[in-house]
């Protein structure tokens, strides 16, 4: 969808907010203490969705020692379940994508949640490995949350601090992959006083299953899509949201973006590396370091625990190096961090005879792996405007793309050399391989902005960037009106160097903004 006017809140009711927003009626800053709507309830709402699904989705990998002893399971076999589950997400995020394009982020968070919640509470009744791998696949259908939850921070968040609200409404919800191999086992172990032999990780699968159901209600009854404080059903009523047009021309916008496949196949190797050492960490200390599994899930649980501040980081380290080098101190800033956290990576394979020093690099390595993550949706806002559904949706998808892809190369193969490869040594090699997958970030150029290496383009504007996603007949009809808005606020991306265009956009922090200027290739255009 499209905004085709200002914000429908007054000069009035702006003022009762407890922050500034612009022209677009985003806010300008992100007060994550507070609940006010709909802002910030829907910053909430859409990272405590986005926690479950990745308690449901990795809780069992929080108890895989028990599963496997009760299923008989292999260790390919554990391996390719581990597949699956980050599988189910790919085709639900591309569709997610185009949803919440559609009909909004409110309806998607809770669709996802009621449609896989049957999926969680039927790993109750799996009893061998095909229904052990299907019920993780489905269940790792819901991590296509994600979707939702960047485009509900992208909707209602200013761009200069959207890189730092995606990152933390992310990172917390990344979260859930940490915090469920710690209370799993917490729960199984609580279970296990009243429910004989292996039934007691059977029944711990109601918890998040439960919780699923009651998030979802939370978010249609409290949850809001839009900034003007309406649903985009309301909104498109009234006339305020225009559509798209179809379908094909929003989808040919975000698959047609270069950027866009450069940003899924790096973060394939930020995320992707991310849900593949929540899938193994537990296992690797259970199995390494001879220890029980609460203990096990504890210090593996360190590694997504720390998405609580380093995601955040990653996304506000974004935004600070857009500050002042723009567009291009964006994704220096990504391939920085995100190096780093492959070369800690190859380090953490290297220190396996220390329980301590295993530790250690594994608190370093996620905090950059995580920072990496947060650094991509500083850049993916930019890529498209009229498709930044389907272009959250790829990006988002490339990240469980390359979670199968490594998982299934160094921790899941049947190859005879596979199975003998330890876990030590697959860090190692996936350390390697995201290194050099991080590279084609060197590639990703914007004509107005520039790339990593060369300046922008003489006489690019924002505005003709934005507007070819529109062709003449759309222009003539007022469809581009958002994506013109949103140009002007994305000039602030030229930063440093450029601080008159910055402050001839400051105009755009009032909430009764003056209507948009129509750019001189508009009228050309519609010529």
């Amino acid at each position: 969808m499209e905004t085709t006017a200002a914000p429908t809140k007054s000069s009035d009711e702006a003022r009762k907010l407890p922050f500034t927003i612009d022209s677009e009626g985003k806010a300008n800053s992100v007060p994550i203490w507070r609940f006010t709507q709909p802002h910030m309830m829907a910053f909430h709402l859409s990272w405590i969705s986005f926690f479950m699904s990745f308690v449901a989705t990795f809780a069992p990998a929080a108890l895989v020692p028990v599963i496997r002893d009760d299923l008989f399971l292999t260790k390919p076999q554990l391996g390719n379940a581990g597949v699956a589950a980050v599988c189910g997400a790919i085709a639900a995020r591309l569709f997610m994508g185009t949803f919440v394009d559609t009909v909004g982020p409110r309806y998607g968070s809770a669709a996802t949640l009621l449609v896989t919640a049957p999926a969680v509470f039927c790993m109750s009744l799996v009893t061998d490995f095909s229904t052990f791998a299907a019920a993780r696949f489905f269940i790792g259908c819901s991590l296509c949350m994600f979707v939702c939850c960047q485009f509900w921070c992208g909707t209602m968040f200013n761009v200069r601090i959207v890189g730092t609200a995606n990152a933390i409404a992310a990172g917390w919800g990344n979260m859930g992959g940490g915090a469920c191999l710690f209370i799993m086992p917490l729960i199984f172990d609580g279970i296990r006083k009243h429910a004989p032999g292996f039934q007691a990780w059977r029944w711990a699968f109601f918890v998040p299953g439960g919780i699923y159901i009651l998030s979802a209600i939370a978010t249609l009854l409290l949850g809001i899509d839009h900034p003007s404080g309406k649903d985009y059903r309301d909104l498109k009523r009234e006339g305020t949201i225009k559509s798209k047009g179809a379908v094909w021309p929003v989808l040919k916008c975000g698959l047609g973006n270069y950027r866009a496949w450069i940003l899924a196949l790096t973060y394939g190797y930020s995320f992707g590396v991310e849900l593949t050492v929540d899938n193994v960490i537990t296992e690797y200390f259970y199995d390494q370091f001879g220890l029980n599994l609460t203990v096990a899930g504890a210090f593996g649980a360190i590694f997504g625990l720390m998405n609580l501040f380093s995601r955040a980081t990653g996304g506000m380290l974004s935004d600070w190096a857009a500050k002042y080098w723009g567009m291009r101190g964006r994704i220096w800033t990504l391939w920085i961090i995100q190096t780093l956290g492959c070369i800690f990576c190859i380090v953490l394979g290297k220190v396996s005879n220390s329980l301590s020093a295993t530790i250690v690099i594994l608190i370093i390595f996620s905090i950059f792996c995580q920072q990496a993550c947060g650094a991509h949706f500083g850049i993916t806002p930019f890529v498209s405007r009229r498709a930044y559904g389907v272009v959250s949706g790829l990006v988002g998808a490339g990240g469980n793309v390359g979670a199968a892809i490594t998982q299934a190369i160094w921790f899941a193969g049947t190859a005879s050399w596979q199975q003998k490869l330890e876990k030590k040594d697959s860090f190692v090699y996936m350390g390697i391989q995201s290194l050099v997958l991080t590279l084609p970030l060197f590639f990703i150029n914007f004509p107005m902005w520039g790339s990593m290496l060369t300046g922008p383009r003489e006489g690019a504007q924002e505005e003709d960037y934005y507007l070819r996603e529109w062709s003449a007949e759309e222009v003539a009809e007022g469809l581009h009106q958002g994506s013109m808005r949103f140009a002007m606020e994305s000039k602030s991306q030229r930063g440093y160097r450029d601080r008159s265009v910055v402050a001839a956009t400051a105009y755009s922090s009032n909430p009764i903004a003056a209507e948009v200027q129509e750019p001189a290739g508009v009228k050309a255009t519609q010529a």
